[in-house]
């Protein structure tokens, strides 16, 4: 009779089938990496243009990527910071990457603070999870459309509460009345009833609607800014 070889130590598969186990585990107990779907890289990108010392799985670790690059953490869950650091989200890790040509912008928006960055891609809840777990004060820099906005109420102003800020910079008017129509048209149906009890934010979103046009925020890796502030 053929026996399933899955099917060899039903303890043992039966605790794999039941935990969130690695592809190695998976492997190690049944020789198949790919029975249970399991992600291969959880965790979120980091960066800085200033060393932070931070510490994971117990041990010192410096966040100060060289120019180009950025860490990604992988245990995030043994990933701890300073506590009078700021953590600060952008969208896309291009962003993430090249951050030293935005340090203008955010040296005055967050004037005195010292900042991490860090991205919630690749898509996942690791970022929202672990923002959780910290006190640290926490600052949205996400693209300037309905659905940014919608991200950042959703994901994590309604996790994270009062010590969740949206950046929006003073001249973003300015680059929204020069921006896409087409993406704001795409997002208006689904998030057309989209309101905020923050005023800034919510005159960021009667901005969008008044020139039916959104921004990304890529648009602000070239810039040298002087003037921005904090909702």
């Amino acid at each position: 009779m053929h026996i399933n070889e899955r099917l060899g130590h039903l303890d043992k598969m039966k605790e794999t089938l039941d935990a969130e186990t690695t592809r190695s585990e998976q492997a190690a107990e049944t020789g198949n990496s790919k029975l249970v779907t399991a992600r291969s890289c959880p965790g979120f990108p980091v960066n800085s243009y200033e060393p932070i010392i931070c510490c994971l799985n117990g041990k010192e670790l410096v966040v100060n990527p060289q120019e180009g690059t950025f860490l990604f953490i992988a245990d995030w869950h043994s990933f701890a910071i300073p506590a009078d650091v700021t953590v600060v989200t952008l969208e896309h890790t291009e962003t993430v990457r090249l951050i030293r040509r935005q340090q203008s912008l955010f040296a005055s928006a967050l004037a005195g603070k010292r900042l991490l960055f860090v991205s919630r891609y690749p898509q996942s809840s690791d970022l929202r999870t672990w923002l959780q777990t910290i006190p640290n004060q926490y600052v949205h820099f996400g693209d300037f459309d309905l659905a940014g906005i919608h991200i950042f109420l959703t994901e994590f102003q309604k996790h994270l509460g009062t010590r969740a800020s949206f950046l929006i910079p003073q001249d973003i008017e300015q680059l929204i009345k020069h921006g896409s129509a087409e993406r704001y048209n795409d997002q208006y149906p689904k998030f057309c009833h989209l309101t905020s009890n923050i005023p800034p934010l919510q005159q960021l979103i009667d901005m969008l609607h008044k020139y039916h046009r959104c921004y990304d925020q890529e648009g602000y890796i070239e810039n040298s800014l002087t003037e921005h502030h904090i909702t």
